[in-house]
């Protein structure tokens, strides 16, 4: 652990010695990096700029949570809105899905980077993520686009642990991914249903459930929740269900599987 922290640490001295632009979703991995970065080009007084994408797959909170973290780093925070819908080969959820919006987003943060004259471009993912069904990842290493956490071989778990050692807000976030991740490949992407998506998990969260996904297969929503909470949530599963339902299902079940993150990769 000491020697990755170190490697991430040399890796983030040396990009700052110049203006860098990082992808920042407000998530623990991109929080991070943005703070290491932000603390390094404090010495050399280069800027960092954090670009947030506002976008129809993700939930709404995480621009909000974006702004508030990258304003505790004093980063210079850029936000672009992009409707990934807009294009037609995303909207039946294709297999590459998530190399196509990569591809488009991380293309939209080049060309910010490019109108603000910077060369350097870093984004968050780890070494976990190397391991999983991660197409998007071909479009970051297409653009040129650097991984400093994935080069220190951090983990998931060793970075939260770290962001918590260095008190960032969101350490123990739970991860969000791109709404589209709860819906089957070849299924039709709809605004409508992403926004149930995002209602629904957002009210399981408020319950207290900390590692929540709603998979929708037409209009049966199936709830993956961690295990341990299955004998609460059976408690209040009238209630739950009820509520669901006013959101647009017909059907909702709990997943006895438990949360996986990446279950329709299945």
């Amino acid at each position: 652990m000491k020697e990755k922290r170190q490697r991430l640490t040399e890796l983030a001295d040396t990009y700052a010695k110049e203006d860098i632009c990082i992808a920042f979703s407000g998530g623990i991995d991109s929080s991070l990096l943005l703070c290491l970065a932000a603390e390094c080009a404090a010495k050399y007084g280069t800027k960092v700029h954090a670009v947030t994408f506002d976008t129809v797959l993700h939930p709404r909170c995480d621009v909000e949570i974006a702004k508030r973290v990258a304003e505790e780093t004093g980063a210079i925070h850029h936000i672009i809105e992009v409707n990934e819908l807009d294009n037609p080969e995303i909207l039946d959820n294709p297999k590459n899905r998530c190399y196509l919006c990569k591809k488009a987003l991380f293309g939209h943060l080049l060309d910010y980077a490019r109108e603000n004259g910077i060369s350097c471009v870093l984004e968050g993912t780890n070494h976990d993520d190397l391991s999983s069904y991660r197409p998007g990842l071909q479009a970051i290493r297409e653009l040129g686009i650097q991984s400093p956490l994935a080069q220190a071989g951090l983990t998931k778990e060793e970075i939260r642990q770290w962001a918590e050692e260095m008190g960032i807000s969101v350490a123990r976030r739970p991860s969000t991914p791109c709404l589209a991740t709860r819906l089957p490949y070849g299924a039709r992407i709809e605004a409508g249903v992403l926004r149930q998506i995002e209602k629904g998990e957002a009210y399981l969260r408020d319950k207290g459930y900390a590692n929540v996904r709603i998979r929708v297969h037409g209009t049966i929503a199936r709830i993956e929740i961690d295990r341990e909470d299955f004998l609460r949530f059976m408690g209040e599963a009238r209630e739950t269900a009820e509520h669901i339902k006013q959101l647009g299902f017909s059907y909702v079940t709990l997943d006895l599987e438990g949360f996986r993150s990446g279950s329709m990769d299945e």
